[in-house]
């Protein structure tokens, strides 16, 4: 009988970490969910890692489960040993060349493995969501951004010196708006959530309409499921964008399956339908036909999960110890 192995599992994000303590059958044993003060400091940062990663720890202990390591899906650009944090995250103040997973081993006693958060996500859902039992996917994350991560082969493919796979700036309008990474026309900029809100705004305020509400993509959704003629338009134009994009990586990657996660993939089946409509009109006939489009199943969990499948994949023994 094989024994289960255990891994803390932490998502780091902008706003919040989520972390966990997981077995290798993706099974939360505990959990929990702190603020990432990602808008103060790198050291404000780092403290918080350490403390939910103790907690965590702690917990572990307690019951007797041991802690095989520590795996830490974080925005921004890692290197290839999975050590260092090299920058990329323009929402975490300082969250550049860190070696943050010899600090966080200093401090746990735990061997420590990185990636980046999407990354992370993507590998989450491939080894216990949408993407189990398949070898080829491209995994997006929709949201204020959007994040990616493609699977090649049973393995994330992140391009030479780990630089690649960032999916949302791929160009998409030729003579395009800027996006917030500098460059014009990016996926990102057009087919993000942020962009759906920023575009339905910029056309409301045009037209003086109040809605005395904020306006986020949840607001958007039920508009246009009342049939307001703003939100058809913008939510059309947002199935389009992406649509569009999604051709393009079945083109190039023709995976089994691309998984769409974030907010907006949660607004029911309608939204898959229509965005998979554009896709499959404008991918090449003779990439397509073996590729599904899918909802991400593990939610707002997938992070960390795939955080914690860092661990089993990359350490031989539930018993290495950092020295």
């Amino acid at each position: 009988m094989i024994q289960k192995r255990h891994a803390i599992g932490i998502d780091l994000g902008g706003t919040s970490i989520k972390f966990g303590l997981i077995d290798s059958d993706g099974q939360f044993l505990y959990e929990g969910k702190v603020p990432s003060y990602a808008d103060i400091s790198a050291e404000k940062i780092i403290n918080q890692l350490i403390q939910v990663a103790k907690e965590t720890q702690s917990f572990a202990d307690k019951h007797r489960l041991p802690v095989t390591g520590i795996g830490i899906g974080t925005p921004g650009i890692t290197d290839t040993t999975g050590r260092m944090v090299l920058g990329g995250a323009e929402n975490l103040q300082g969250w550049q060349k860190l070696a943050l997973a010899e600090i966080m081993e200093k401090a746990t006693g735990l061997p420590v493995t990185l990636n980046n958060d999407a990354n992370a996500m993507g590998l989450g859902e491939l080894a216990y969501g949408a993407g189990k039992g398949c070898t080829d996917i491209v995994f997006l994350t929709v949201g204020t951004g959007i994040g990616g991560a493609i699977v090649i082969d049973g393995k994330l493919f992140s391009g030479y010196a780990n630089r690649g796979t960032e999916l949302g700036h791929v160009p998409l309008i030729a003579i395009g708006e800027r996006c917030a990474c500098g460059a014009t026309g990016c996926l990102e900029h057009y087919a993000s959530t942020a962009a759906l809100v920023r575009r339905f705004t910029a056309l409301a305020n045009e037209q003086g309409l109040d809605f005395h509400a904020e306006i986020n993509g949840e607001l958007i959704v039920r508009l246009y499921h009342e049939s307001f003629p703003l939100a058809i338009k913008c939510m059309n134009e947002h199935f389009y964008y992406l649509g569009r994009g999604i051709a393009g990586f079945i083109n190039i990657f023709s995976p089994q399956r691309v998984v769409i996660g974030g907010g907006l993939s949660e607004a029911g089946d309608f939204y898959l339908e229509k965005v998979s409509n554009v896709a499959f009109e404008h991918a090449l006939d003779t990439c397509a036909p073996n590729t599904q489009i899918i909802k991400a199943c593990l939610g707002n969990k997938a992070g960390t999960i795939g955080a914690a499948s860092l661990v089993f994949q990359s350490l031989p023994s539930p018993h290495h110890n950092v020295t």
